[in-house]
């Protein structure tokens, strides 16, 4: 062969396999990602052309498929609209998929492995595919008495029950109604999105999982925790509870809300507690040091990223390597500090189960077209966050908050309540967030919950976590409990 002729036959053969490599990796390598590329115009049509599984809380769809007379096949509707938006999403023809539509996509579109032998059995038989029915641990009492009780103020509300981690309530205000985004015109699908997307209070936002916030006092549960563990404290034990506290190193000073006593110049822990006295825990959080604080954070779920419900959680902060002012502000959740709602009802949570956290789940049971059961939660431990002693010592001081504290507007006759209020300062000439962590009934809790309002709803810069958090937190709790 000449050399022309080897060049030619090197460069067809180069060409060949550029070729083969090119369609191999677009047909395999990429074909996931193509498929699930929201542009990809076949799989929209194919997606909507099938029943979608219905989401389900208390035995009703609170978001199901309806067969309309268009391209598409099968348009979403939701029941509730607003209520549930915090938990179903929307899911858009135009926009895409939030919260539950997006985390059990593959399960509602029936494309789940899960459900392989659900889609073999349809192929023999020549049966259209269809998404399985997605049933949520939501119960809609507590869902309901949580909007409620929000009204029109912003923030969030998770319930959980602690024995199994199932999220009874998840609510974010202002909500949003998802009817709107799941029209099948898309230029009145994309107008609602960015109507939603420029509206005060960024609705499209979940604030109980979706973004964090300094928890104030309600962090002290956590540092009291610390403590408790470090055998260095108990409830009795006197801590210094100065009008100002000096922080170390510099001129600054820490002051108790409203510049008040906490009754003097020392206070047990249990008292510094009850009445949420800042001067008194961040002195504890200097004698313990950042890290004892730091690693107990962490066993209630602080920093971490891989938390999910099955929709990604973002991480609470406890930051590392704080210096000693830093250490004295965070032990009242102050400074860096940052927790989602669904992360204070854990903390709340854990304690109440004896001090075993358990995960937390949103999604029970997964049920195929023909009703069978395809999955079904277990529950399972996320960490031992405190001992059982600590965690009963920690309940008994959370009764005193709501018994004769700061709490005392989460009291229901005939039922013992544990609770932490929290007044978090936000930046200079806002008013402060307000917060409530609470478990009920305390001697066999059902739930806990979390309770955050955001710049002091209603009051502005009168609120205090007691004020306006607490009866929230104890409308949901008396929906939970039947009381």
């Amino acid at each position: 062969m000449n050399t022309p002729l080897r060049r030619l036959a090197t460069m067809m053969l180069v060409m060949f396999v550029a070729l083969m490599g090119s369609a191999t990796w677009v047909q395999f390598v990429q074909a996931s990602k193509l498929n699930n590329d929201p542009r990809n115009v076949r799989t929209l049509y194919r997606e909507f052309g099938n029943p979608r599984g219905p989401i389900v809380a208390g035995g009703t769809a609170i978001a199901s498929s309806t067969k309309v007379n268009d391209a598409f096949g099968y348009q979403r509707q939701y029941a509730s609209g607003e209520l549930y938006s915090a938990v179903t999403g929307y899911y858009s023809v135009a926009n895409g998929r939030s919260q539950l539509e997006l985390a059990a996509n593959s399960q509602l579109t029936g494309r789940s492995d899960q459900l392989f032998f659900t889609r073999i059995r349809d192929l023999l038989t020549g049966k259209a595919t269809e998404g399985a029915a997605v049933e949520t641990t939501i119960l809609p009492a507590a869902q309901q008495a949580a909007r409620t009780a929000l009204g029109n103020q912003r923030g969030a509300v998770v319930a959980i029950e602690p024995s199994t981690g199932k999220i009874l309530a998840m609510v974010s205000t202002p909500g949003f109604d998802p009817n709107a985004l799941a029209v099948h015109d898309t230029a009145a699908a994309n107008a609602a999105f960015q109507q939603l997307n420029k509206a005060d209070g960024n609705p499209l936002l979940n604030k109980a999982i979706s973004d964090r916030f300094a928890p104030g006092s309600t962090f002290k549960l956590v540092t009291a925790a610390a403590a408790l563990a470090s055998g260095k404290y108990t409830p009795q034990t006197q801590v210094p509870a100065p009008l100002q506290l000096t922080l170390p190193n510099t001129t600054a000073t820490l002051s108790n809300f409203g510049g008040e006593s906490c009754g003097g110049p020392t206070v047990s822990l249990a008292d510094a507690l009850r009445v949420s006295c800042n001067t008194a825990f961040a002195q504890v959080g200097l004698d313990l040091g950042a890290a004892a604080i730091k690693a107990q954070a962490d066993k209630f779920g602080f920093d971490d990223p891989s938390l999910t419900i099955p929709m990604s959680v973002v991480q609470s902060v406890m930051p590392a390597g704080l210096d000693a002012p830093e250490t004295a502000q965070s032990a009242i959740g102050q400074r860096d500090v940052q927790a989602t709602p669904l992360q204070m009802a854990m903390v709340a949570a854990a304690i109440a189960n004896g001090g075993v956290l358990m995960r937390p789940y949103l999604i029970q049971t997964v049920r195929a077209a023909d009703l069978t059961v395809v999955s079904q939660a277990q529950p399972s431990t996320y960490s031992q966050a405190l001992s059982s002693g600590d965690a009963a010592t920690l309940r008994d001081m959370m009764l005193g908050v709501v018994d004769n504290g700061t709490g005392t507007a989460a009291q229901i006759p005939g039922m013992q309540v544990a609770g932490k209020t929290g007044t978090a300062e936000t930046a200079a000439g806002q008013a402060p967030h307000a917060w409530f962590t609470a478990f009920a009934p305390a001697d066999a809790p059902k739930v806990a919950v979390a309770v955050f309002v955001e710049h002091g709803g209603s009051l502005g810069n009168d609120a205090t976590g007691g004020a306006v958090a607490a009866p929230i937190a104890k409308a949901v709790i008396k929906a939970v409990t039947g009381k």
